[in-house]
């Protein structure tokens, strides 16, 4: 099977070695996604809520150009460096997610690779998958 690699255009991409999204066949995994605009600034410094809500945004362009949508995603992994969040975060994810329903996971972690972000996610997506929503 071919593998695709999708790319959003950050510099930090080919320095650490990671795509955005990689496609083999019909399944998709997008990289942990945190809540920066085009421009790598990030989006509501101290609200989790519009975080969460912007990385879903980026998440959902990453799939737009493998050729997928949010009603494909089976699997979401939720970061969050302050568990007293989860609230809003899961607030946030279930706007999105809420009749898709994948497997998720939210764990609290010490830190992510600035101090400013609160929250990140990664999803797994079948093409196809939600057909029926």
């Amino acid at each position: 099977m071919k593998r695709e690699l999708f790319s959003s255009g950050t510099p930090w991409e080919p320095i650490v070695g990671y795509s955005r999204a990689v496609k083999i066949g019909n399944q998709i995994w997008v990289s942990g996604t945190t809540a920066t605009d085009t421009n790598g600034n990030i989006v509501g410094k101290g609200d989790p809520s519009v975080q969460t809500r912007q990385i879903i945004a980026n998440i959902t362009s990453a799939l737009a150009a493998a050729g997928a949508q949010l009603s494909d995603v089976v699997r979401t992994r939720i970061f969050v460096t302050d568990m007293n969040h989860w609230e809003a975060i899961g607030r946030a994810h279930g706007e999105a997610f809420g009749d898709i329903r994948p497997a998720a996971t939210m764990v609290e972690v010490r830190r992510l690779i600035d101090p400013d972000l609160l929250v990140e996610i990664e999803v797994e997506a079948i093409l196809g998958s939600g057909d029926d929503h």
